[in-house]
């Protein structure tokens, strides 16, 4: 009898280490959902990626950064109770989406780390096209709607001729050849090359991307672009009038901080 106790106990705490293990172990991929009020469609996000991740065999760990006050937070962390590997951070004030997602990547412990749109616009199933390109060590793996690209629900014509517009000037001022898309928002990295780079990242809004990718290239990472699948949701929430001067304004500042200031070190 006292030697079945014995071995039930030894059972007991080997299970025990053994689920430590498991969830001590790090992600294979840190997913990142930036979002600003997106309660009513962040859980289906969430369980496409859970179950995109369990069907190819990740590791995985999702981190929703919610900026507002609609209850994305508290949405996130009630489905946190069943399935640990999500979190939710943020704010009730918008503080922006490139300082959520800098705070996110702080906190990430994947192999890659990456971020994709709250609301879907590229399913999950695109990181099958990334996937490849991240195991030869390529630091940067960005999605683009442009090439080869399968445009599912196209933008407004005013919003294809701004973004055509936009290209031009992003170039101009910042000069990233090569690059056809710096805004779409399905990127991965390696997990030490997203670190350095959003350690060094300061803009806090929309064109946080374009100054990711213009530190890439001072840092000398390599960037593969990769054509995804990608629908419009119709739902922009930029202010077209003080969105767009800010946008200029934080293109100029990375222009003269990463093409014509000191050489990144």
């Amino acid at each position: 009898m006292a030697g079945g106790e014995t071995n039930d106990e030894e059972a007991s705490k080997i299970l025990v280490y053994s689920a430590l293990l498991v969830t001590t172990e790090c992600p294979d991929v840190s997913l990142i959902l930036p979002a600003y009020n997106e309660a009513r469609v962040i859980p289906l996000t969430i369980a496409e990626a859970a179950r995109y991740f369990d069907d190819r065999g990740l590791r995985y760990e999702i981190i929703v950064a919610a900026d507002g006050s609609d209850g994305t937070r508290e949405t996130v962390r009630a489905l946190a109770l069943e399935n640990p590997r999500l979190s939710a951070i943020g704010h009730d004030e918008r503080r922006g989406k490139g300082r959520g997602i800098r705070e996110a990547v702080a906190l990430a412990s994947g192999r890659f780390l990456g971020y994709a749109d709250a609301d879907n616009k590229v399913p999950i199933a695109e990181f099958d096209k990334f996937r490849p390109w991240l195991e030869r060590g390529i630091e940067v793996v960005i999605g683009t709607r442009r090439g080869e690209a399968v445009i599912e629900r196209p933008q407004p014509l005013y919003r294809r001729l701004g973004s055509q517009g936009f290209l031009w000037f992003m170039q101009t001022v910042v000069g990233l050849p090569g690059i056809n898309d710096s805004q779409c928002g399905f990127k991965f990295f390696q997990r030490a090359a997203a670190k350095e780079l959003f350690a060094r990242q300061k803009i806090n809004a929309y064109m946080f991307d374009v100054e990711i990718l213009a530190i890439a290239r001072r840092l000398g990472y390599g960037i593969q672009q990769v054509p995804v699948r990608w629908r419009d949701d119709a739902d922009s929430r930029l202010d077209l009038v003080r969105g767009n001067l800010r946008n200029v304004r934080d293109i100029f500042r990375i222009g003269f901080e990463h093409r014509f200031g000191r050489r990144a070190s």
